[in-house]
């Protein structure tokens, strides 16, 4: 049996952008567990989504515990041996209060890429397949969000290729989300339904392309 790890925030938790008592998706419907439905039962996904995750900082006013990068490790060495990890930030590193461009997100990503590489975490202690996805872009009209990501929009905008670049550099993996599905209207930085389906499909797709040894 492989395993991926699927390390995001709240897209990949499944905060949901309908009035759910929960505000989150069920298993099913959520991206991994689309993924997981996909691959079939040779393969375990494994769902590590936290709504506002970051990819490298501490957010001041929710908590340190969002910081992506802090978390990463024990993550990993947790639920080792991985034979992929997937990582789809971002989206909370374009709030206001982080005053990142682009290019300063993707270099987080970056930074979590050579963590994952620095432990010996794959089958027989090599290093897992790593996959950076970028998330789809935000909308103009994000309701009640629009002062939190003042800005945002443009900047989610040039992710896919800065985040490109840096797969490139480091040699893994790149996706680009934004290729197949968008930001729900009711709140423009969440996906519905709809787009959890179509991004776990796209996500198995992509997955089952990679170059597997048996």
């Amino acid at each position: 049996m492989r395993s991926v790890l699927c390390y995001g925030d709240s897209n990949t938790y499944g905060q949901t952008t309908a009035n759910r008592p929960d505000d989150r998706y069920g298993p099913t419907v959520r991206w991994p567990g689309v993924l997981r439905a996909a691959l079939g039962s040779n393969w375990l996904v494994i769902e590590e989504g936290l709504s506002g995750r970051t990819t490298v900082n501490d957010d001041p006013i929710e908590g340190a515990e969002k910081n992506g990068r802090t978390y990463l490790r024990p993550c990993v060495m947790s639920h080792k041996p991985l034979d992929l990890v997937i990582l789809m930030l971002g989206t909370n590193d374009l709030k206001v209060r982080f005053n990142k461009p682009a290019s300063e997100i993707a270099m987080g990503m970056g930074a979590l890429v050579l963590d994952i590489k620095a432990m010996p975490s794959g089958p027989d202690l090599r290093t897992p397949e790593i996959m950076i996805v970028a998330p789809p872009p935000i909308l103009e009209d994000l309701k009640g969000w629009d002062a939190v990501f003042a800005g945002g929009r443009e900047k989610s905008l040039a992710l896919a290729s800065e985040y490109e670049r840096i797969a490139e550099a480091h040699e893994v993996h790149f996706f680009d989300a934004g290729a197949v599905v968008e930001s729900s209207e009711v709140d423009g930085f969440h996906l519905d339904q709809a787009g959890h389906a179509r991004l776990g499909a796209a996500m198995a797709e992509e997955v089952e392309a990679i170059g597997w040894l048996d």
